[in-house]
């Protein structure tokens, strides 16, 4: 049977007769033992159903993880407090002293400050490369080299990694390829096309309504364990315990992601297409015209789009901000960092998201000042949207 992750969801989570239809809430930091033999058992070999202290696991963060491991076809997961931290505990776990990361070089902002200005602190260096110049990579790759990474989608230039060509490439000179899955939930499933490792950024698509922040890993179990180790593991030892009731209302979130990603895909693609058809630079993998448009489509999986984020070029900085203060104005959407909420979000990455980058850097990636990232909402008529988007664009002169 062809993989459906939006089934894997639907189907994770089975009750019996009188069984509660949401994963109860496990509000407690600490867990009681009958004896102390049993106790110790548990404490050094974290056994399977037993729970010891909520640094470690819980039962409502276990019951999210699996429902992760089953959306995106892993063995195993973690949740955590951020993206961040799922991000930073998978480079630490992977990496040591003296090893090396080749990196796509557009990626979010955070991620690049950790990788250049971070982990050199703790003698790992990272090369950053144009991930779709596979030559590029494969010169990159050295006898240290230990971790391929990039985004699926990149943000906010939504170029597409060609996931079974970096695996090869990785795997061939004995490194794991991880990559952050969080600007296309559903719509790729990294670990099936080869990755080794996944993470996301919960806060976004996947939960859906901005009211929290949280992240997670998706991998093998020898992974996970690792992660978990008590005695040397990043996730254990670092502590980014994500809360019991977050992860409860993550894991209620999680059920309509196809229909929300499904919407979200569908609105992008329609505002990406009129932003062209006006002449205007844009960038959507949705759109045939995107470089990576044919690319995308072999890899994905059918029925949830092609994503819901949308960048247009407003020129210069001047303008984009007289743009976005009008759409604001005009119940467009909001001036906001984030991605996923109900409502279109819009932002300058050049000053927000990706202001780690160098300014040399974004130009040579094409990021300008003008561009505009779009996070498409569920508007249910998107053609009296963009009816408002043109007139303000009349308005600011583009």
């Amino acid at each position: 049977m062809k993989f459906d992750p939006a089934r894997e969801i639907q189907e994770f989570l089975t009750f019996g007769e009188f069984g509660d239809v949401n994963a109860s809430i496990c509000d407690s930091s600490t867990y009681t033992f009958l004896s102390v033999a049993r106790m110790e058992e548990v404490f050094e070999h974290e056994i399977e159903g037993c729970f010891l202290y909520s640094r470690h696991w819980n039962p409502t963060n276990k019951a999210l993880a699996g429902a992760l491991a089953r959306m995106e076809g892993g063995e195993s997961a973690q949740v955590m407090a951020s993206g961040m931290a799922a991000i930073t505990t998978t480079l630490m776990q992977l990496c040591s002293a003296g090893d090396e990361i080749v990196s796509s070089r557009t990626i979010y902002g955070g991620t690049y400050a950790l990788l250049a200005n971070l982990l050199p602190r703790f003698g790992i260096r990272t090369r950053f490369v144009d991930i779709s110049d596979h030559a590029a990579v494969a010169a990159a790759i050295g006898p240290n080299t230990k971790v391929v990474y990039c985004e699926s989608m990149s943000n906010p230039l939504l170029e597409v990694a060609d996931i079974p060509k970096l695996a090869a490439l990785a795997h061939a000179a004995g490194a794991k390829l991880v990559v952050d899955n969080t600007f296309s939930p559903l719509i790729l499933s990294p670990l099936r096309l080869g990755a080794d490792v996944v993470v996301h950024s919960l806060t976004k698509f996947i939960n859906g309504t901005s009211d929290c922040v949280a992240g997670c890993v998706v991998s093998s179990a020898a992974f996970i364990n690792a992660l978990g180790d008590i005695n040397a593991g990043p996730s254990m030892l670092f502590g980014p315990v994500l809360d019991s009731i977050r992860a409860a209302s993550i894991l209620k979130n999680l059920h309509s992601l196809p229909v929300r990603m499904s919407k979200h895909s569908a609105n992008a693609t329609y505002l990406a297409s009129r932003f062209a058809e006006r002449g205007l630079r844009v960038h959507n993998p949705g759109l045939p015209a995107h470089p990576h448009h044919a690319l995308l489509e072999s890899m994905m999986n059918p029925g949830f789009g092609h994503g819901g984020v949308v960048t247009m070029d407003a020129r210069d900085k001047k303008t984009a901000g007289r743009l976005m203060q009008r759409m604001q104005e005009e119940k467009v959407g909001y001036l906001a960092v984030s991605l996923g909420y109900f409502k279109t979000l819009f932002s300058a990455p050049s000053h927000s998201t990706s202001s780690e980058i160098p300014v040399e850097d974004r130009e040579k990636m094409g990021m300008g000042d003008g561009l505009i990232r779009f996070s498409v909402g569920l508007d249910s008529d998107m053609a009296q949207t963009w009816a408002t988007i043109a007139r303000v664009l009349d308005e600011v002169g583009l």
